[in-house]
């Protein structure tokens, strides 16, 4: 009798949250849910950055890439399923306004892994391309 491998099914996204992940006082779907299914774009770094942690902790992994540079794009994204994206603070902004074409965004995101709390501190640079802001590259603080 030979044992079947069981095949590796792909991993689900999260269940849609009722309050947005990113931290501001709105619904997901009326607050980041919007840039994710394509009704509006991001007219600021700081919303692009929001829009982005949410996407983390609801794995939406078109939106990621999409409002990724192409320069720095990675071709996926691997999402931990242990890694729980819970808080995202903002420290910080420079530029990235509506009529700039770069900013970045100090940040400090939360999150849990396997149960014990940690955070990421980043310095995160965008740029506009085709019209749009998108995420260009980092600089993580220890």
């Amino acid at each position: 009798m030979s044992r079947r491998r069981p095949v590796p099914r792909p991993q689900p996204a999260r269940a849609t949250p009722k309050a947005c992940p990113c931290g501001l006082p709105a619904d997901y779907d009326d607050c980041c849910g919007r840039l994710h299914r394509g009704e509006a774009q991001a007219s600021t770094a700081e919303q692009l950055m929001r829009s982005r942690f949410s996407a983390f902790a609801v794995q939406d992994e078109a939106y990621l890439i999409r409002s990724w540079h192409p320069t720095t794009r990675p071709p996926r994204i691997d999402f931990d399923p242990a890694m729980r994206w819970v808080r995202l603070d903002i420290l910080g902004s420079t530029d990235g306004g509506p009529f700039h074409t770069e900013g970045t965004v100090e940040f400090r995101a939360h999150y849990t892994e396997r149960g014990r709390a940690g955070e990421l501190h980043e310095s995160s640079r965008f740029v506009r391309h085709d019209s749009a802001w998108t995420y260009l590259d980092g600089i993580v603080s220890g």
